[in-house]
């Protein structure tokens, strides 16, 4: 089953700075994600997005939802129509005249599957951020506190035994580093940092 969207343009230019109402954001993920699991990881992709556009891109509250947008939206068709991956969202979006930045952060998150290369500081960071954010849920499960007092070497053992969050494919994460010009280290820390905060 091939998930390349076959196109590298997405979204009207004259569409640019339409988002969607936290409300109607909400709305549209309830409706298409029913898997709590993946809702979490949705979730906490979005609230890394967020914060990341604060505290690294300096942005203010728009831009901050701009980017957290495009975190809980990046896999909201996934649940119901995986053999759709991205190609139903991207759709979706395009027909509500959502800004292309958005639209192409999305279709970008996972360049070896949509065949879209990330280019912009959000493409890279969404991409930089799914992967290695489902191994640190993943390891916080085994802990018994959880997030609280997690430590980047504890996570860092864990990202190099290949048998743990098997399916986490560490490639694409040290591909994600590099393309977004971040240390391992630094995205590490900052998870464990915010991506607690969410439940």
């Amino acid at each position: 089953m091939s998930l390349l969207l076959n196109r590298s343009v997405f979204g009207d230019p004259a569409n640019a700075g339409n988002v969607l109402t936290r409300e109607a954001a909400n709305q549209l993920f309830h409706d298409w994600v029913k898997n709590e699991r993946l809702k979490l990881h949705m979730k906490q992709v979005a609230h890394l997005m967020k914060c990341w556009a604060a505290e690294k891109e300096g942005l203010d509250e728009a831009g901050q939802w701009r980017w957290e947008l495009a975190g809980l939206l990046h896999d909201a068709d996934w649940d119901q129509w995986p053999d759709q991956h991205c190609k139903k969202i991207i759709e979706e979006l395009e027909n509500r005249n959502i800004d292309p930045e958005i639209i192409r952060a999305i279709a970008s998150h996972g360049p070896n599957h949509f065949g879209v290369e990330p280019e912009t500081n959000m493409d890279k960071m969404l991409f930089a951020f799914d992967e290695l954010s489902g191994l640190t849920h993943a390891y916080s499960l085994m802990r018994p506190e959880g997030y609280s007092g997690m430590e980047l070497k504890g996570i860092k053992k864990r990202f190099k035994e290949k048998a743990f969050a098997a399916a986490v494919n560490r490639d694409e994460i040290m591909d994600a580093m590099q393309r977004a010009g971040v240390e391992l280290e630094t995205i590490m820390q900052f998870i464990i940092e915010k991506q607690g905060e969410v439940n």
